[in-house]
């Protein structure tokens, strides 16, 4: 029987999963894979349907979902792993350099849940591993970040911000305004358009309602 998250997210996601993975494709080469070296342990924290973890190229890569659906897109060298955020480094023996989380955060039920996130990513990182997220910001977006079901947290840049601090992180780079809110705005979802939006950092002034945080160990 199908379950309620599994259900949420064919409905909402898998008849544009061909346009979303070809934007995938284009962020990770023109944009994410600059601070993931070939070399690299990465893990996607909240991987969904895995279009960022099959496009980033690294040396071992796994893919964190409570979702068990996750395994069926999933590449070959990928290692699935199903568990929630605050339990998935018992899985998971090695450390890694890289933790990425795109718009999962804002699912997590309470405060007290997204910590105990945290702090699982913290201690799956090497020290000097970085903490890639890619965040929708409820000051850039406004009402419209509840129109999603399952959104529960209110968060912005700077509240994500402090919660990594009080945990031992340091900010690397911040942009407050970078990439649309979602794949479902009347934007143009071509590559050419993706290609064009990302060499133009006015652009993210202009339509940025998601936030990019990367933070280390």
């Amino acid at each position: 029987m199908e379950s309620p998250v599994t259900r949420l997210y064919r409905l909402r996601f898998e008849k544009e999963l061909k346009t979303r993975n070809k934007i995938w494709q284009i962020l990770c080469q023109d944009f994410f894979q600059k601070y993931v070296k070939p070399s690299d342990y990465i893990c996607d924290l909240g991987a969904g349907f895995c279009e960022f973890i099959n496009n980033i190229k690294a040396k071992k890569k796994f893919a964190v979902d409570v979702n068990p659906k996750t395994k069926k897109y999933a590449h070959k060298n990928i290692k699935v792993i199903i568990s929630s955020s605050t339990q998935f480094t018992r899985k998971i023996k090695e450390r890694v350099d890289i933790v990425f989380a795109s718009n999962f955060f804002e699912h997590l039920s309470t405060k007290d849940e997204l910590t105990l996130t945290v702090s699982e990513i913290k201690k799956i990182l090497k020290k000097g591993g970085k903490l890639i997220i890619l965040m929708p910001n409820i000051r850039h977006v406004g009402p419209a970040y509840w129109d999603f079901i399952d959104h529960q947290l209110p968060l912005t840049d700077r509240s994500m911000i402090e919660l990594l601090q009080l945990n031992g992180f340091k900010l690397n780079e911040l942009k407050s305004k970078f990439l649309p809110y979602s794949t479902k705005s009347r934007l143009p979802k071509s590559t050419i358009f993706v290609k064009l939006y990302l060499k133009f950092p006015l652009l993210y002034f202009i339509f940025g309602k998601q936030s990019l945080i990367i933070a280390q160990k």
